[in-house]
């Protein structure tokens, strides 16, 4: 019976010191929170271990996350899939459509939000400005120089084969004139007019070749052979060649330098500027302009956009998580996390597992206290 008894008290005090010693251990994880003095003297292991330790804790933290959990490959099969880039898409054709076509901004608005107020004024100012440059630039070219250095050659060539016809158009329109009744009127009233101005001697003239008449007759039938014979054709030739000739010669300024060019000048900037019509022009949306243009955008510029996005984000992807430095960020996370917060957080994720260490270190405490039982009974 006290063997039994010796046994059994052995048993139990190994079991409560197995369960203390374990439940100590497990405490000593955390507590104290804080260094324990005596004086200058630092209690023995105090802080407990994850406090003391947390720096290093924090900074394995962060090494875990950044080459387990959060890493590239990790935010590459998540981010990169071919749903994400529909859904993406989906999102940027939605917000063009509604922002950029739906809405009812002008197209003012939108370069006043682009910080280019006052855009209707600006735009005639530089087109008026643009034209006026042009004009004078023009019109000094065109001042400059003869007639044949400022028309084109092309131009020149054509002038100079249509002078046959001028010619034969100048004869056909004259016999046709001078064959006419009024061609024969006017003959006769210069007729009169010449014998009357010269008097007697015109009387004379009248009585030697008749009535006025047979005068109108005669000059009638000799102008329309003057003008059909082949001489006149070649004087009249001859004639336009050279007034041709001079007039390709001729300074342009002689022309048409006395032209009201600055009177032109204002029409032309008034045509400008009423048919330019900028405020009125940028008074409208771009869907007024452009009615297609969201199913347009949709079709070619979005899927085309988010390819590039996504391109642009998978290849700086790994950059830009460095660049973020995750594990710096869980580091300072950890060393601002309280540990009272962390040890309640880890106890109660893990409080039936350190309650069962605790139970077993009280059982092999027991099974320890009964072996030394039973080796101290022996031994004496």
């Amino acid at each position: 019976m006290n063997a039994f008894l010796t046994i059994a008290l052995m048993a139990v005090i190994g079991a409560i010191i197995g369960g203390i010693t374990n439940h100590l251990a497990i405490k000593m994880l955390f507590r104290p929170h804080e260094a324990k003095y005596i004086g200058s003297w630092r209690v023995p292991f105090t802080p407990g271990l994850i406090p003391k330790r947390r720096d290093e804790l924090a900074r394995q933290f962060g090494r875990i996350v950044v080459d387990y959990l959060l890493t590239p490959d990790t935010f590459r099969n998540k981010l990169f899939t071919p749903a994400v880039r529909e859904k993406a898409e989906d999102v940027i054709g939605r917000l063009i459509g509604k922002h950029v076509f739906g809405g009812d901004k002008t197209l003012s608005d939108w370069l006043d939000m682009a910080g280019m107020r006052g855009a209707d004024e600006k735009f005639e100012a530089v087109a008026l400005g643009l034209v006026d440059v042009k004009f004078e630039e023009a019109k000094a070219r065109l001042l400059t120089g003869t007639v044949a250095e400022r028309v084109p050659a092309r131009w020149m060539d054509e002038a100079e084969e249509k002078l046959p016809e001028i010619r034969r158009y100048i004869l056909s329109r004259a016999m046709d004139y001078v064959n006419s009744a009024e061609g024969r009127q006017t003959i006769r009233k210069m007729l009169d007019d010449f014998l009357e101005s010269r008097g007697t001697f015109g009387g004379m003239l009248q009585s030697l070749f008749g009535s006025s008449e047979t005068l109108v007759d005669k000059i009638q039938r000799e102008g329309l052979k003057f003008l059909s014979a082949s001489g006149t054709a070649r004087l009249l030739d001859g004639l336009i060649e050279g007034e041709y000739e001079k007039l390709k010669n001729r300074p342009v300024e002689e022309l048409i330098g006395g032209f009201d060019w600055e009177g032109l000048k204002e029409s032309v900037l008034g045509y400008v500027r009423k048919e330019l019509a900028a405020g009125e022009r940028l008074d409208r949306t771009l869907k007024d302009y452009w009615p297609e243009g969201e199913e347009w955008v949709a079709r070619n510029v979005t899927p085309a956009l988010t390819d590039f996005a996504f391109a642009q984000a998978e290849a700086k992807m790994e950059e830009a998580l460095g660049r973020l430095k995750i594990d710096q960020m869980v580091k300072d996370q950890v060393d601002t996390f309280p540990v009272s917060r962390l040890e309640d957080l880890v106890l109660g994720i893990s409080k039936r597992e350190f309650k069962m260490i605790t139970v077993l270190g009280a059982v092999l405490g027991g099974m320890i206290g009964i072996f030394q039982g039973i080796l101290s009974l022996l031994i004496n």
